[in-house]
This record gives C-alpha cells, sequence and structure tokens, in this order.
C-alpha cells in the first residue's frame, strides 16, 4: 500500500476523531484506581463512545488476518503487559501501572491514543518507566517535519530510551492512520536518521513506542492477542496521532485532560 496524503478536510475530519480518543481517556482517568476492573473501564469507555460521542470503538471485533475478532472496546495492558491487554474481571491493585489504548471511529475517520496510568502509589521504578516513554514519544514527536525521514523519528525514540537504561520493542510500532485503522507507513520507535520514507505534508500517523523496564524480548499470551515482556519486567507505552504540516507537526490526540508537555516541548504545532 503507498501513504496516503490527507486533504484539508481530511485533516479536520481526522481532528475530530482524535479528539474524541483523547476525551474517553479523560473520562476514564478519575475510575484508574485500586479495586476497579478493566472490564468496567472497558464498559465506561463504550458507553461513551457509542452513547455520548455517537462513534465506534475500533478494537471491538477489529480482527487483522491471522488474529481472531478482539473481544473489547479498549486495550488495557497492566505491568508486564507490552500491548493488546484484554479487558477482564481482575481488579487493579495499588502499584499497578496500565496502558488504556482508545481508538474511536467517527464519521469514518479514526482517532487513535493511548496513555500510562500508575493506580495508587506505584513505585519510584514504575513511575520512573512511564515518565521516560512519555518524554521518549515527545523526542519523536519533535523530528516530526517536511523533509525528515521516518528512521529520525526512531532514532530520537532509541537513543534516549537506551541511554536511560530501558530498552525499545522492536515487534510493534505506530502506523499510518486515516479511514482504516491501519496503513502505511509504519513507525519504527528504533533505527538509522536519514533512513527509510521522507516525510510530507498531509501524512497523519502514531508515534506509540513501547519501553521495556529489562529486556527487550517479547513474548505472545495464550488469548491470541496479549503480548507481555519475556523477563516478565514492567513495560509502558503512550501514543499520539500526529499530522505533518507544512512547516512541523500538529498533535491531534489532545484533548483538556492530556498531561503537561515535558519540559523539553514548547508547543503542540508547529
Amino acid at each position: 500500500m503507498s501513504i496516503t496524503i490527507k486533504t484539508a478536510a481530511d485533516i479536520e475530519a481526522m481532528r475530530t476523531a482524535c479528539r474524541l480518543a483523547s476525551e474517553v481517556l479523560d473520562i476514564l482517568t478519575p475510575h484508574v484506581r485500586p479495586g476497579v476492573t478493566t472490564n468496567e473501564l472497558d464498559r465506561i469507555a463504550h458507553d461513551h463512545i457509542v452513547n455520548v460521542q455517537k462513534a465506534i470503538p475500533a478494537p471491538l471485533n477489529y480482527q487483522p488476518p491471522g488474529y481472531k475478532p478482539y473481544p473489547k472496546s479498549i486495550c488495557t495492558s497492566v505491568n508486564q503487559v507490552i500491548c493488546h491487554g484484554i479487558p477482564n474481571d481482575k481488579p487493579l491493585k495499588n502499584g499497578d501501572i496500565v496502558n488504556l489504548d482508545i481508538t474511536v471511529i467517527k464519521d469514518g475517520w479514526h482517532g487513535d491514543t493511548s496513555r500510562m496510568f500508575v493506580v495508587g502509589e506505584g513505585s519510584i521504578a514504575a513511575k520512573r518507566l512511564c515518565a521516560l516513554t512519555y518524554d521518549a514519544m515527545w523526542k519523536g514527536i519533535l523530528k516530526v517535519r517536511p523533509g525528515a525521514r521516518l528512521g529520525d523519528i526512531g532514532n530520537a525514540i532509541q537513543t534516549f530510551v537506551e541511554n536511560q537504561g530501558l530498552s525499545v520493542v522492536r515487534e510493534f510500532c505506530g502506523h499510518g492512520i486515516g479511514r482504516k485503522f491501519h496503513e502505511e507507513p509504519q513507525i519504527l520507535h528504533y533505527g538509522r536518521p536519514g533512513t527509510l520514507d521522507e516525510l510530507k505534508p498531509g501524512m497523519i500517523f502514531t508515534i506509540e513506542p513501547m519501553v521495556n523496564a529489562g529486556r527487550r524480548e517479547i513474548k505472545e499470551g495464550g488469548d491470541g492477542w496479549t503480548i507481555v515482556t519475556k523477563d516478565r519486567s514492567l513495560s509502558a507505552q503512550w501514543e499520539h496521532t500526529v499530522v505533518v504540516t507544512e512547516t512541523g507537526y500538529e498533535v491531534l490526540t489532545l484533548s483538556d485532560g492530556s498531561p503537561p508537555l515535558p519540559d523539553f516541548v514548547t508547543t503542540t504545532r508547529c
């Protein structure tokens, strides 16, 4: 597949879908506490997407080749789960970390974003992992501009992460997004600067590094979806959807409840 360049009207439609996805995370934030189940978080998100936003939860029954249909409306990845964790009835406990990954379809367009949450009082190591992964995502976002290369994004993330003594998952990556959930190009979170596709205005894609406290190797769970760290170390992930503008980037998945920018970031668009 070729990389699609979005028109001004397409980008405006994506702004709406992406804002709605981020608003779901705002709605969920006060509910992420010890004792809540990820099934309950899934129910709250599903009801808000369907009944309030009049939109569609993209993960529900999503079935890429080789997979069985995903059974829930959001992904909830707890502790050593890297991605695609399926909501269940196990209560979250004090000290857990959890990634909530939301994708909303509004008027045929997909908005995709995720955030990390520390449940109750997390350990210093868990908080550090979540904070540094957030910074790593933004290190990648800052490389987005016309004429840059996809390898610039991956290299910025990998260099930052590995300098902190952490590791970047290689098997999963960001992706183009629009009328389809997953489009070209793939956005690797590692690599060499000056390599891979050139960025052009109108390209829209996710940047979503998965960072492990231990080694980068992964293992598949038994449900056909869940991916965990092979060494059982903690894993964190943050995700924004961005559009390449004429002069730089615009982060589309922002809302009133989005976390503050890192100190080294001055703007969400340029």
